[in-house]
């Protein structure tokens, strides 16, 4: 589903450090992890390459290996926790002066404890593993991209209440006022980019649109404004260059960037009828009750609870393709007489291949959703890479 191209739907650890941090040379999903603050090296530099970076494989750490399970399975707060839990464990079991804290666990924290290992060569090798990731967490905590995370997240959780709560064009003309010149923006304004992610939420969770003249008010007051923000940008983002097709601020012209939004809102129009072919998965918007809050239902989680679900009911959308003769006969008998079609979850392997990446969060829902509704089966969740959550790579794979 086209709403996975914003995806900041996990309080997933594992998916904000491999979001965050620079990629390792040569690896698509491996992180570098800075390892200066093990040294006695001095530097500001963040990006110093003298130190060779840490990474997130640690095959030969079962503390490691334990501890990226962690980020991966539970929510953020309870994965820090686990982090220094293993810190302390380490710690004490290498005689080093450590003092247990039972509050919050804080990033700093996390560092005056691996500061312990520093000047003791035997401990940092016996755990060099288990600092690498804890030194992830840190650096990933401290990053400012982590902000604007949570600020997204929430901003995402207050526009599926009001989607329930109002047409299209109430909330288009709601995002209006927000949208800012470079000139006039603050530091927690959203970016151009930033009301892309927002629009490509928005259409994709709401579905089918009336078409009117509010709407299009709406969506005009809304391009223009970004067109003027476009255009005040003194510098093209890599995401803005794509789209507007100019490597550089003085190319832009205003006809390139209205050509540019007109396009993104053709694409929206064709993300909000994207689901209408179908019969039983075309929503992924709950609206809610009285007692009840909207809420995001994955097309991901829908299908997988169809293919697990007890009930075993013929599903509409999901298809059986033939192959084989026998097979074929069957479709041409099932003209004349009820034969029931095989049903994805008749078999103990299940694969799904997800096209255009996978996010943590989705492989965790899968797991969870499998382990409760159907044990006994082993599912293979196949792609060809995962997915950033920030917006640059998903959002650009929109626009290509």
């Amino acid at each position: 589903g086209t709403e996975r191209a914003v995806g900041h739907h996990g309080d997933n650890l594992a998916e904000k450090i491999l979001s965050t941090l620079p990629k390792l040379p040569g690896h698509k999903t491996d992180v570098m992890v800075n390892m200066v603050e093990l040294t006695a090296l001095q530097t500001p530099d963040e990006a110093c390459s003298i130190i060779a970076p840490g990474c997130l494989a640690q095959p030969n750490s079962p503390a490691a290996k334990a501890l990226w399970e962690s980020f991966m399975n539970l929510k953020q707060k309870e994965a820090v926790m686990e982090a220094r839990r293993h810190l302390v464990e380490a710690a004490s079991r290498e005689n080093l002066p450590i003092k247990m804290s039972m509050g919050r666990v804080t990033p700093e924290q996390l560092s005056s404890y691996v500061q312990l290992f520093k000047n003791n060569f035997k401990a940092l090798e016996n755990h060099c593993g288990l600092l690498q990731l804890v030194l992830a967490v840190v650096q990933t905590l401290k990053h400012p991209q982590i902000s604007k995370w949570d600020n997204f997240l929430a901003f995402e959780r207050l526009l599926l209440q009001t989607i329930g709560e109002s047409e299209m064009p109430s909330v288009l003309n709601q995002l209006l006022p927000m949208i800012k010149s470079y000139s006039e923006r603050m530091q927690d304004d959203y970016t151009c980019e930033d009301f892309f992610v927002l629009l490509v939420y928005m259409y994709s969770v709401v579905g089918e649109i009336k078409n009117g003249e509010d709407l299009d008010k709406a969506e005009e007051e809304v391009k223009k404004a970004l067109v003027k923000a476009i255009c005040d940008e003194p510098e093209l983002s890599p995401l803005l260059q794509k789209i507007t097709g100019c490597n550089s601020a003085l190319n832009l012209t205003s006809q390139k960037a209205t050509d540019a939004v007109d396009n993104i809102f053709k694409l929206l129009g064709d993300i909000a009828r994207a689901r209408m072919h179908m019969k039983q998965f075309n929503s992924v918007h709950n609206p809610g009750s009285n007692t009840n809050q909207a809420s995001y239902k994955p097309l991901l989680k829908q299908v997988v609870e169809e293919i697990c679900s007890a009930d075993r009911p013929d599903s509409v959308d999901i298809e059986h393709m033939s192959s084989g003769l026998t097979d074929l006969l069957k479709t041409g008998f099932s003209m004349f007489m009820k034969v029931n079609r095989p049903h994805p979850g008749d078999h103990p392997l299940l694969i799904i291949f997800m096209v255009g990446g996978v996010t943590v969060s989705e492989v965790k829902m899968v797991k969870d959703l499998v382990a409760t509704r159907k044990p006994n089966t082993q599912v293979d969740l196949v792609s060809r890479w995962l997915v950033n959550v920030f917006y640059s790579i998903p959002v650009e794979g929109f626009f290509d």
